[in-house]
């Protein structure tokens, strides 16, 4: 590899690290004046009148719902809602996930808010970095209808900039209760290799960090009234699988650890 090459190779990986941390700062202080705190008290509600947490995202931002919903440092009492479960517990066919026409979909969400195990009492949080696909859309309104609270993990910059997919003429931002900015740009890539080819995407990095301060949030809000707050441990670690599953047996049929 030439000098030049690899000095441009360097300005790149430091002009998205820029483009990173920066807006991870940004949500940092937004933590710190109390941005987050609206979603973590409506978190902390649900579970202390023992209910769940749902988490929702298509395409990426199922990323976001992993960060929520299963993992070693999460929280237990929490489900993963994804788009394959019309396949995997629904009639539809495995053809139907092809491309982006389910994601885009209002008439999905129906048939995911059937056959997903919501109970009364669970709030969602629903990410998707553009908002408006209708499979998104969709699901927030028929949580809203039902009485759950919602919270959205969004780009308002994106977001602003697009058109609506679900005959509703809606946005996920403006059907939830609580919004969180991703701080991604439209776009979602935050620079240029060359001009017009932009590359370097943040929202998934940016949406985890906020899936895990809301955790952190959650956890630490628990911890300071005396109960243990019910996080998993790593199952790699020893006595993981001991404690998870006597934590999991609480919400047995309540929430799903799929593969």
């Amino acid at each position: 590899m030439s000098t030049t090459s690899t000095s441009t190779w360097t300005d790149h990986v430091d002009r998205y690290t820029d483009e990173v941390t920066s807006r991870l700062a940004d949500i940092t202080q937004a933590a710190r004046s109390g941005e987050l705190d609206p979603a973590i008290d409506l978190l902390v509600a649900a579970l202390e009148r023992g209910a769940v947490i749902q988490a929702f995202g298509t395409g990426h931002s199922e990323a976001f719902a992993m960060e929520i919903a299963g993992r070693a440092g999460g929280l237990i009492p929490t489900n993963k809602i994804a788009l394959r479960d019309v396949v995997l517990r629904g009639e539809r066919s495995v053809d139907d996930l092809g491309g982006a026409a389910l994601e885009r979909s209002g008439d999905v969400a129906a048939e995911l808010f059937a056959i997903s195990p919501v109970g009364e009492g669970d709030v969602f949080i629903i990410a998707s970095n553009s908002g408006v696909n209708g499979s998104i859309v969709g699901l927030a309104l028929i949580a809203k209808e039902h009485g759950h609270p919602v919270i959205a993990v969004t780009s308002l910059e994106h977001t602003s900039r697009v058109e609506p997919k679900h005959p509703s003429g809606l946005r996920l931002s403006e059907v939830a209760d609580v919004v969180l900015d991703n701080r991604a740009p439209f776009g979602d890539a935050t620079i240029e290799v060359q001009d017009g080819v932009p590359v370097g995407a943040v929202s998934s990095i940016t949406a985890a960090y906020l899936a895990q301060l809301l955790t952190i949030g959650v956890a630490a809000r628990i911890a300071a009234t005396g109960e243990t707050p019910p996080l998993y441990i790593s199952a790699n670690i020893p006595g993981g699988d001991e404690h998870n599953s006597v934590l999991e047996d609480r919400y047995r049929g309540r929430i799903r650890r799929d593969a």
